[in-house]
């Protein structure tokens, strides 16, 4: 019994046509045996039912059924012939068990068959999601050996030459020699071999065809943690280095090629001013526009320099303990003349805000793109007040304005290089739209946050807040 149990369970990973042949071929052979050997009341019904069982877990009720009334008729003929004795109460047992065996596989083979649907349909999915990811991943075991892997990744390490055999670590160190650092590459290969616990990250490029891949790596413990294997990414990053050299070209284009000529241009308008008087209303006309346009030019040339350096993490802050009152007041008297050119009102209001820890010209920065752009967007007759204040052990600083507003679904890309507002397309505000882009990260970095209130034809407000320096609040 237990025998044939065992077989019916190796059998479930077979294909389901074997198996009824299986237990039919079980079924007339036990029959066999048990008229060849005249041993039909030793064997008795007990010896078929098991094959009546495999055959309805396969095929399912219906056919176990009919299963079950062959079984029941080979005993019977078997016991007639072998003149074996029996009651009605032995023949009901024997038609119970040969039911109840039936029944019962049938409806666990079906529970079975439904379970393992549900199982490889789960595997179809992760399969399709880990295989539909632009980063190869693999799996392994304690020893390095590869478990699970994707389309991506087997991809990719036919790419790259990796060996077809043997632990991740010895393939990956295998191509230590086409990297353009196979000394660092094989230090921190065999660190990851030689510590289990490692979690790394790194990148590598590969020698003549210049394409770079990003490598992550992290353990994988059991609930006792301890190590059972590891989980690799690996994700090609040629584009985003292209893109990196391409920036630093462009940055070293802007530095050499605008502002050495911007300089020139500025010095001549230095050496003019004490000419321009002779040059009649007309020459200082155009020396003014001449002017004016060199501003705008160099204003350009350093926004794009320092976007280029915030984007490649490279901004750095020259750290002081700086009154915030005082930067302000800078600020507003520098946009003054801005102010009543245009006709609009400049406030400043401060209330005691606490000294921060800050580098004192870019905070001026700050300020100075949040006082242009609110001036640029309020009209002749409107106010803009700036205002530092206490909150907390925080400083805060806002500028308002009562200008034209920003819509309420373009406020969300305002912090995006380039966007320019409806509004000031309608009313031809110029500028160089990367304000807000370099005061957002200058004031992240400096552990602060910036917020966007605006409505619509009634003016903007723009926060930001700051960490008190840690001697202020002691």
């Amino acid at each position: 019994m237990r025998a044939v149990l065992a077989v019916k369970h190796h059998l479930i990973s077979r294909p389901r046509s074997l198996v009824p042949i299986v237990a039919l071929a079980g079924l007339f052979g036990t029959f066999a045996v048990m008229m060849l050997t005249d041993t039909a009341g030793q064997i008795g019904a007990i010896g078929l039912v098991p094959w009546v069982g495999l055959f309805a877990y396969d095929v399912g009720l219906a056919g176990g059924l009919a299963c079950a009334g062959v079984g029941l008729a080979l005993w019977f003929i078997a016991a007639d012939t072998q003149n074996t004795s029996r009651t009605g109460l032995t023949i009901g047992i024997r038609v119970a068990a040969f039911l109840v065996f039936a029944v019962g596989s049938s409806v666990v083979g079906r529970r079975m068959r439904e379970s393992d649907k549900a199982h490889r349909t789960q595997m179809s999915l992760q399969t399709a999601l880990i295989d539909s990811t632009l980063d190869g991943i693999c799996l392994t075991d304690v020893r390095g050996n590869v478990l699970i892997s994707n389309v991506p990744l087997r991809r990719i390490s036919v790419e790259m030459g990796l060996p077809p055999a043997g632990t991740v670590p010895e393939r990956l160190l295998a191509i230590a020699p086409r990297t353009t650092e196979p000394d660092r590459y094989r230090t921190r290969m065999r660190e990851i071999a030689d510590q289990p616990m490692l979690a790394s990250e790194d990148e590598f490029e590969i020698q003549g065809s210049g394409r770079v891949f990003r490598g992550y790596t992290a353990p994988i413990t059991d609930a006792d943690g301890r190590f059972t294997g590891r989980i690799w990414t690996l994700r090609e990053v040629t584009a985003d280095r292209e893109l990196d050299r391409l920036r630093d070209a462009f940055v070293a284009a802007v530095s050499h090629e605008l502002r050495t000529p911007l300089t020139s241009i500025s010095g001549f308008l230095e050496m003019l001013r004490d000419e321009e008087q002779s040059l009649g209303k007309e020459g200082r006309m155009y020396l003014d526009v001449i002017r004016r346009s060199t501003e705008r030019l160099q204003r350009l040339v350093e926004d794009l320099l320092l976007v280029a350096q915030i984007e490649a993490h490279r901004l750095e802050l020259v750290l002081a303990t700086v009154d915030l009152d005082e930067v302000a007041a800078a600020a507003v008297e520098a946009a003054r003349p801005a102010a009543v050119e245009k006709e609009v009102a400049l406030r400043l209001e401060v209330d005691g805000a606490p000294p921060v820890r800050a580098d004192a010209h870019r905070l001026a920065q700050v300020l100075d793109n949040l006082i242009s752009n609110a001036l640029k967007f309020t009209d002749a007759g409107g106010e803009v007040t700036v205002s530092v204040v206490r909150n907390g052990s925080f400083a805060q600083l806002a500028v308002t304005d009562n200008g034209v507003g920003i819509p309420l679904d373009e406020q969300s890309q305002l912090f995006s290089s380039f966007f320019r507002a409806s509004t000031a397309m309608r009313k031809a505000i110029p500028g160089t739209w990367l304000g807000l882009v370099i005061v957002r990260a200058i004031v992240e970095q400096h552990g602060g946050t910036i917020d966007l209130e605006s409505r619509e034809g009634k003016g903007t407000t723009v926060t930001v807040t700051l960490p008190g320096a840690p001697e202020a609040g002691a």
